[in-house]
C-alpha cells in the first residue's frame, strides 16, 4: 500500500531495532557473564540462555530471518477470515535488513518513509528483566551492558533524529540513579521500562514507592520522558494461577492470554497516581507505548469513582493529573475518536511499531486511521508529529 502524502514529516514514538547478538554481552562485566545472557547452539539453532535457562520470549532471537513489517496488520485489526494460525499469518520470512541494525541505513529508510525523528525501543530487551528478577545484580549488569551497546550502535540522540531509549531497571534503586545519571550525561532524551511492580532485594514494590524517589528526582530535574512499553512483566506469572504455562513463545498463545483482564500498564499508572508521584515530581512526562489505549477508559472509570468517593485523598481530580503528565500511543485499531474525547489530541502519540510484524509497514499510514476517526488535519499533525517531537526535547522544570 502506498504511503499517504503529508505536508509535514512525522515523528514516530514506537520504532524498533532488532538487537545485535552481542547487545547484552559486548560490554558485560565478566563476573556476570554466566549469570546473565549467553548464546548456545541447540539442534543446530542459536538459542539464548538467560540466567542459565533457555529463554523463549523471542522464538528466534538472532532475528535472521525475520518477518516482514506489517505482516500481522489484518490480524490485529481483528480480521482472519481463513482462520490461519499466527505462524502461518507471518508468511515468508526474509533476511534481516541492514536498516534494522545500522543507524545510517535506518535514516535512509526514515527519509523514504517521511519520518523526521523517532523513539527507538527494544525488541528483545523488554522481555529480559523478568528472566533475571531472581538475580538482581545480574539484571543490573545485563542492562548496564545493554545500554552501553545501545549508545554505541544507535546513540541516544543521533543526528537529532534517532532517540534510542536506554532501559532502566528499578530493581536496585541506587543503581537506577547511577544509570539514569549516566544516560543523562550521554544526552538521552527518553528512557524505557516495563510496567508492573518492581522486584527489589526487599520484596516487590510499587514504582512510585519513595524508595525510588532518587530516580524520579533525576528524571524530573533533567526533563526526560519515561516510556512504559509493553513487554514481559510480573503479571505473566499470574497466568499460572489459571493453568497457563509460565513461558510461551510470542504469538503462540492460547486465546485466554489475550482475554485475561489483568493489565500491568493500567495498574502501573493507577499506582503512580494513587501514590502521589506527580505531586512530588511535577515535571514528569510519561508515555505509554505499545500497550494500546483500552486500559485508559477502564482506568478513568475507576479514577472518577475513587475521586467521587474520597476527594480528600487526592490533591485534584486524578484524571486531570493524568491528562497533564501522560501521553498514550494507541493501537491503530483502537477507539481513536473516543480516546481524543477522553484525553485530548495533545496527549495522543503516533506509534507505528515498525518494523515489527504487528505494526504498520508504512508508519505514515496511521493518518488514515486518524482521518477515519474524524481527526482534523490540525489534530493529525499533533498526533503524527508535534506531540512526539516535543517529548524528545528535555523540558525545563
Amino acid at each position: 500500500m502506498t504511503a499517504p502524502a503529508l505536508d509535514f514529516r512525522c515523528f514516530d514514538c514506537d520504532n524498533h531495532y532488532y538487537e545485535a547478538e552481542d547487545a547484552f554481552t559486548r560490554h558485560i562485566d565478566r563476573r556476570f557473564a554466566r549469570r546473565a545472557m549467553q548464546w548456545v547452539e541447540i539442534k543446530g539453532r542459536r538459542r539464548l540462555l538467560v540466567g542459565g535457562k533457555l529463554n523463549r520470549y523471542i522464538p528466534n532471537p538472532t532475528f535472521d530471518p525475520v518477518s516482514k513489517p506489517g505482516a500481522l496488520d489484518e490480524y490485529f485489526r481483528g480480521r482472519n477470515p481463513k482462520g490461519l494460525d499466527t505462524s502461518e499469518l507471518f508468511g515468508e520470512l526474509e533476511p534481516i535488513s541492514p536498516a534494522y541494525r545500522d543507524r545510517d541505513a535506518r535514516l535512509a529508510v526514515m527519509d523514504d518513509q517521511g519520518i523526521e525523528g523517532a523513539v527507538f525501543l527494544p525488541t528483545l530487551g523488554v522481555g529480559m528483566e523478568q528472566a533475571l528478577v531472581h538475580d538482581i545484580p545480574a539484571a543490573v549488569a545485563a542492562f548496564r551492558a545493554f545500554n552501553r551497546w545501545l549508545d554505541e550502535d544507535w546513540g541516544f540522540a543521533y543526528r537529532e533524529r534517532i532517540f534510542a531509549a536506554p532501559y532502566i531497571t528499578l530493581s536496585d534503586p541506587a543503581e537506577a540513579v547511577r544509570e539514569v545519571e549516566w544516560a543523562i550525561g550521554r544526552d538521552a532524551r527518553v528512557v524505557v521500562m516495563v510496567g508492573g511492580p518492581v522486584t527489589t532485594a526487599s520484596g516487590r514494590r510499587a514504582p512510585a514507592d519513595p524508595v525510588f524517589d532518587g530516580f524520579w528526582a533525576r528524571v524530573n530535574e533533567a526533563g526526560l520522558t519515561v516510556v512504559y512499553h509493553g513487554g514481559e512483566s510480573h503479571y505473566t506469572k499470574y497466568l499460572a494461577d489459571w493453568g497457563e504455562p509460565a513461558e510461551v513463545e510470542a504469538f503462540r498463545v492460547h486465546p485466554f492470554r489475550r482475554l485475561v483482564s489483568a493489565n500491568p500498564v493500567q495498574d502501573t499508572f493507577a499506582s503512580l497516581l494513587a501514590h502521589g508521584l506527580f505531586d512530588r515530581f511535577p515535571n514528569l512526562r510519561i508515555a505509554a507505548i505499545e500497550t494500546g489505549s483500552d486500559w485508559v477508559f477502564h482506568l478513568f472509570e475507576k479514577l472518577k469513582k475513587s475521586y467521587g468517593q474520597t476527594p480528600h485523598m487526592w490533591s485534584e481530580d486524578p484524571r486531570d493529573t493524568f491528562r497533564r503528565h501522560v501521553w498514550v500511543a494507541p493501537f491503530y485499531e483502537d477507539a481513536l475518536s473516543e480516546l481524543r474525547t477522553l484525553i485530548g489530541p495533545e496527549r495522543i502519540l503516533m506509534g507505528s511499531d515498525f518494523p515489527h510484524a504487528e505494526g504498520l509497514a508504512e508508519p505514515t499510514a496511521f493518518v488514515r486511521d486518524l482521518h477515519g476517526a474524524g481527526f482534523s488535519d490540525a489534530e493529525c499533525r499533533l498526533v503524527m508529529r508535534d506531540n512526539g517531537a516535543a517529548l524528545s526535547v528535555p523540558r525545563s522544570g
